[in-house]
């Protein structure tokens, strides 16, 4: 996984072929003004996902890993927290191969995801989203979906 802020995504273009494509969506797309939805890339090859929501109490909130996708996420506007936690012996207690998801009931640390900044998990990395710092919040954010072969 990374986690680093835009500034230096050219650090990390070349950790995979289509990553600089993440990229270039990214610096070429006015997210202020995108509406939420789907948006393709290069077909199923690499696409966005443009979301608002608000961000919830840990509680209700799931780590998850993906098999066919590396996830490039950026916060465009707002912040969360996301747990952060490296797959080892983890057993998922939900599985979707059609939709790209496990889900799974672990502890993580806690890192803190602000507008500007971007993570980039691959399929060994397991990741919660959209948990509250101290209240609610709401967060605006892509992610560009990246087909690992």
């Amino acid at each position: 996984m990374v986690i680093d802020k835009i500034e230096n995504s050219l650090l990390y273009a070349n950790l995979h072929k289509n990553i600089a494509k993440g990229f270039n969506y990214i610096d070429a797309t006015d997210l202020q003004q995108i509406p939420t939805g789907k948006y393709e890339i290069d077909g199923e090859e690499i696409f966005a996902i443009v979301m608002e929501y608000d961000t919830k109490d840990i509680s209700e909130t799931h780590h998850e890993s993906h098999y066919t996708y590396i996830d490039l996420q950026y916060i465009i506007s707002g912040s969360e927290l996301v747990g952060v936690k490296t797959l080892t012996t983890e057993t998922p207690f939900e599985i979707n191969i059609e939709s790209d998801y496990a889900f799974y009931h672990v502890e993580s640390d806690l890192v803190s995801f602000k507008e500007g900044m971007f993570m980039i998990f691959f399929p060994d990395d397991l990741h919660m989203p959209c948990v509250s710092e101290n209240q609610v919040s709401k967060v605006k954010k892509v992610v560009v979906k990246i087909k690992v072969s």
